[in-house]
């Protein structure tokens, strides 16, 4: 797992994942925390973080950098002033959603329907795609000062997409719209602080603009705010604030938090021991394709620890994890005298698994 689908979502930290132990001890290889520099790491929009950490061994603490994140920007439009727009919207009814944007925008002066519309010209919505209009909607939202616009326009402006790219007028807008409460921006700006390219690399102003996005609920950031505390990046050690906000993150259906969270509560870390619990989370985190829960919820399946022993089933996640990559030598041992036909249950239950997946 890598710390960005954190990359996706910590852009910037990357995450080492190994193989459990023999005693299945599932102990989780943290995302490397960046020392000096930043480790490799998520969109939405950073979906490109330190996407925080992956089950596996411990992992030297040697980050590596990437490549800032440009996610593209999500519409959360909370002025009352604009139900009608945003309701249209959210039910798909993205060319009424255009009219009545258009009409708010022009008559009204409103931001939120500016920043509406360019959402609709970026995402081809009820409309054709042109990023150079959705530019110009965005800017003139910004200019209104709504945060949402300034934030899309940042993307923009990160990504070269529909306006000249400059990396400057970026961190100007993220911070304006951070500092107007934005999350996405505080969690963007972060990757920035954390990446040490467009900006001088300042990991505890990372750590506290992960802090504000956290708070607000942004699922990405309280993944990788709590690799910052696990790590004793940029804040002190402290593995209980770790879970707890791994905990968050995986509510919110973080699939790189789920599988962090299900093994600090197999082994007890930081939480009460809680393994049956561990493993339906890893069971979530698997069927959402995550191969470091495929790989964990095969070991616990094959063993028989925290659910009953099922080999077949546990064949089944092994052979899964390990088109995906996750390749485990020591489950080939262990399931190498399954009988024929148990293997071969198992072989078809993979291949219908990926078939199904890669429709």
């Amino acid at each position: 797992m890598n710390f960005l689908r954190l990359i996706s979502v910590l852009a910037g930290l990357a995450i080492a994942a190994t193989t459990a132990n023999a005693q299945i001890s599932l102990t989780p290889g943290g995302a490397q925390a960046p020392a000096s520099a930043p480790a490799k790491n998520k969109k939405e929009t950073p979906k490109q973080a330190p996407k925080a950490t992956t089950a596996a061994k411990k992992p030297a603490a040697t980050p590596k950098s990437t490549p800032t994140p440009t996610p593209s920007p999500t519409a959360n439009f909370d002025d009352p002033n604009v139900d009608l727009v945003y309701g249209a919207y959210q039910r798909g009814l993205y060319k009424t959603a255009f009219d009545l944007a258009t009409t708010r925008a022009m008559f009204n002066n409103d931001p939120k329907a500016m920043t509406m519309l360019g959402e609709l010209y970026a995402n081809a919505m009820g409309v054709r795609r042109d990023y150079a209009k959705a530019a110009e909607w965005y800017q003139r939202a910004a200019d209104a000062g709504d945060r949402e616009g300034m934030f899309a326009l940042a993307m923009m402006k990160l990504s070269g997409r529909g306006a000249k790219a400059d990396r400057e007028q970026a961190v100007r807008l993220l911070a304006s719209s951070a500092k107007l409460g934005e999350p996405k921006a505080a969690y963007n700006l972060a990757l920035l602080y954390i990446d040490g390219q467009t900006l001088p690399q300042d990991l505890r102003r990372s750590a506290e603009l992960l802090r504000l996005a956290a708070d607000a609920g942004n699922p990405e950031a309280q993944y990788a705010l709590a690799t910052f505390y696990k790590e004793g990046t940029g804040v002190p050690k402290d593995i209980d604030k770790a879970v707890r906000l791994l905990q968050a993150a995986s509510l919110a259906d973080n699939v790189d938090a789920e599988v962090e969270y299900a093994i600090a509560m197999f082994n007890g870390t930081g939480t009460p021991q809680n393994q049956s619990a561990a493993v339906a989370l890893l069971r979530k985190a698997a069927r959402q394709n995550s191969p470091i829960a495929q790989n964990r919820l095969a070991r616990v399946l094959v063993k028989g620890q925290g659910a009953p022993v099922d080999k077949v089933e546990g064949l089944k996640w092994h052979l899964v994890a390990k088109t995906a990559g996750k390749g485990d030598p020591e489950l080939d041992e262990a399931l190498a005298n399954l009988s024929p036909e148990d293997r071969a249950k198992a072989q078809d239950a993979a291949r219908r698994w990926i078939g199904n997946t890669n429709k």
